[in-house]
C-alpha cells in the first residue's frame, strides 16, 4: 500500500477543451472587429488578431482530429478526452 495521497479526477467540464477554444476565438473575433472598424492601431493589431483567429481554428482542427482518433481507436489518440 503506498503513502501517498489519491488526487482526485478533475470533472470533465473542467477538462472539455472546448469551451476554452470558442471563447478565445469569441475574444479575437470581437479584437479583429474593433481594430478593423475603429482602426486602431496599425496593420500590425489587424495582422495579430487574424493570427489568434488562426490559432482558434488550428487548434479546433486538433481536436477534433483526436476525437475522431479516439473514437476510432487509434493507437496514437491522445487519452483523456471526452467523446460525446
Amino acid at each position: 500500500m503506498s503513502d501517498e495521497p489519491q488526487i482526485p479526477q478533475l470533472p470533465a467540464k473542467l477538462r472539455a477543451p472546448e469551451p476554452v477554444i470558442v471563447v478565445g476565438m469569441l475574444v479575437w473575433a470581437a479584437a479583429t472587429l474593433v481594430v478593423w472598424l475603429t482602426d486602431l492601431g496599425s496593420d500590425r493589431a489587424l495582422a495579430v488578431c487574424l493570427v489568434g483567429l488562426g490559432v482558434g481554428v488550428l487548434g479546433t482542427g486538433v481536436v477534433l482530429l483526436q476525437k475522431a482518433a479516439v473514437r476510432r481507436g487509434s493507437r496514437g489518440a491522445q487519452e483523456g478526452l471526452d467523446v460525446r
